[in-house]
């Protein structure tokens, strides 16, 4: 009579090859949680390059730079990855490069590393970018590009140049049905833009009131396959002022576009892409969440919910407000949102400037929060109060500086600035140290955990911004780690991206002569 053995067999017993496939269809999440059920797993995980790459960037949104060639193995480029991490940990660049520049920018912009400058004089819009001009001497150059404008019709721009696309929006001519003539041209060719389904499209047709039209105020944004343009303060075509809201798939052949219009009253101020399906609008009082439906180009723009920002003691009232853009090739990681608010009032001459920091995916989750609570969002419907989730879910701070500059650069979860006034009491240009905060959650637990060497990052938690201009409490809800540099810069404005970080700088001459220039710092 045959016998039957039970034989038990572990999950460590089958071959490495063999868990590692195994483990690699894990969500991430998940991984992670199998790196601490043992021993065992954790060392087999972290002798995996793919799996530790995977942890990096979608566990703790380690946004990669673009490399030269695409055959650069995982292993390496994990290494190139962790060693640029740890750099802006440090607060430490591996290489620092000057360019100057024989002119100051006015009215410019940045994206993805280029500064775009109008030049009206010129009939032009340059666009600069610093380049590595010899990698033996690690010389930089200024590399320019433009793109032709009618000076007189002229009234703003937009540029992407990971899509090479760049967006002018000019007046109509007098007794035309529409406000702006919107071109979508190509940044290195100056020519239509190839992958445009029309190279001019109308904007606000048979809108507005050609005759009492003038819009002091437009602001655009370009994200992805989507442009949107918000126009304040403009005259219907029936009478009424209002401010328009028209965004365009910008490559579709169907030319899908939707408008949204809001009541002049209510101060729209602003408006930013969260995703290619939904979008943030803010006013004085409030920030709003639409959702936008491109098979629906009749109710294309639905509001998902409505959420108050934090009362303002009397008589101050919110100026302004501005969203740092999101640069659409990260669009698919969560990031921060950085909201900037500038704060008057009719008895003093000082305008107090405050930045909140709230993640995107946790505006996202809002929406089914609203939801939940009120239904479905209406314009009458009530907003979710600042307590039920901004101390919850941002982080407030102030600028102090008497002169905004470089003030709350945000890239993924990482921000950047200068800290303290960038004029000195003696009414000069001082250099300032940089500040670098990370507020990835995971590495704050990995903070916590002793995983992260902590000579050079101090962990901030809990701590609220305590000001008078606000009848609520603040938001104190993102922890983050901080670290300040001893070496100072000297400089205007900056922008971050992954790997590096771009300074508007300046040099003081002779006879307090002011020089300006491009100043690179490499995180890698």
């Amino acid at each position: 009579m045959s016998q039957i053995h039970n034989i038990s067999i572990k999950f460590m017993d089958f071959p490495a090859e063999l868990l590692l496939q195994i483990l690699g269809h894990l969500d991430v999440y998940d991984l992670v949680q199998a790196r601490k059920v043992c021993s065992d797993i954790r060392h087999l995980v972290d002798s995996s390059s793919e799996l530790q790459f995977l942890i990096d960037v979608r566990y703790f949104n380690a946004i990669p730079t673009s490399l030269p060639s695409c055959d650069i193995d995982i292993s390496t480029r994990r290494q190139l990855l962790q060693k640029c991490e740890t750099a802006w940990q440090k607060a430490e660049y591996s290489q620092r490069n000057s360019v100057p520049m024989s002119y100051f920018p006015d009215n410019y912009r940045w994206s993805c590393g280029v500064l775009g400058i109008p030049a009206k004089s010129l009939g032009q819009i340059m666009f600069i970018q610093p380049t590595l001009s010899d990698s033996d001497t690690h010389t930089m150059s200024l590399q320019q590009r433009s793109c032709k404008i009618d000076t007189i019709a002229f009234t703003g721009y937009s540029f992407s140049p990971e899509q090479d696309l760049v967006v002018i929006h000019s007046r109509a001519a007098r007794g035309e049905s529409h406000a702006y003539n919107v071109t979508f041209r190509s940044l290195s060719e100056d020519k239509v833009h190839p992958e445009a389904a029309s190279p001019l499209v109308k904007a606000m047709d048979n809108q507005i009131n050609s005759g009492t039209f003038k819009s002091p105020y437009t602001q655009a944004v370009i994200f992805g396959d989507y442009y949107g343009l918000l126009c304040k303060f403009a005259h219907k075509a029936d009478g009424g002022l209002v401010d328009f809201l028209q965004i365009w798939n910008w490559k579709s052949k169907d030319a899908f576009q939707c408008l949204k219009i809001f009541d002049a009253d209510c101060e729209t101020m602003n408006f930013s892409f969260l995703t290619n399906d939904r979008f943030l609008v803010a006013n004085l009082t409030e920030l709003m969440l639409f959702s936008l439906d491109i098979a629906d180009p009749i109710n294309a723009i639905q509001l998902v919910g409505k959420f108050s920002f934090p009362a303002l003691q009397d008589p101050f009232t919110c100026h302004y407000i501005t969203f740092n853009p999101i640069p659409f090739h990260i669009s698919t990681h969560n990031q921060l949102i950085a909201i900037n608010m500038c704060m008057s009032a009719p008895t003093t001459s000082k305008c107090p400037y405050f930045t909140f920091y709230i993640e995107r995916n946790t505006i996202l989750e809002l929406e089914s929060t609203y939801i939940s609570r009120y239904g479905e969002a209406s314009q009458d419907s009530p907003n979710l109060p600042w307590s039920a989730w901004g101390p919850k879910y941002t982080q407030f701070f102030e600028n102090l500086s008497t002169y905004n500059a470089c003030a709350h650069r945000v890239f993924g979860f990482r921000s950047a600035d200068l800290v303290g006034n960038f004029v000195s009491r003696q009414g000069e240009p001082q250099p300032r140290p940089l500040r670098i905060r990370d507020f990835n959650p995971h590495r704050v637990s990995d903070f916590k955990a002793g995983n992260i060497i902590k000579s050079h990052q101090r962990l901030v938690e809990g701590e609220t911004l305590d000001s008078a201009l606000f009848l609520e409490p603040l938001g104190p809800g993102l922890p983050y780690l901080e670290t300040i540099s001893e070496e100072k810069f000297l400089a205007s404005d900056m922008t971050v991206e992954a790997n590096k970080l771009t300074l508007l700088s300046l040099e003081i001459g002779d006879m307090h002569h002011l020089s300006q220039g491009v100043e690179i710092l490499h995180f890698e």
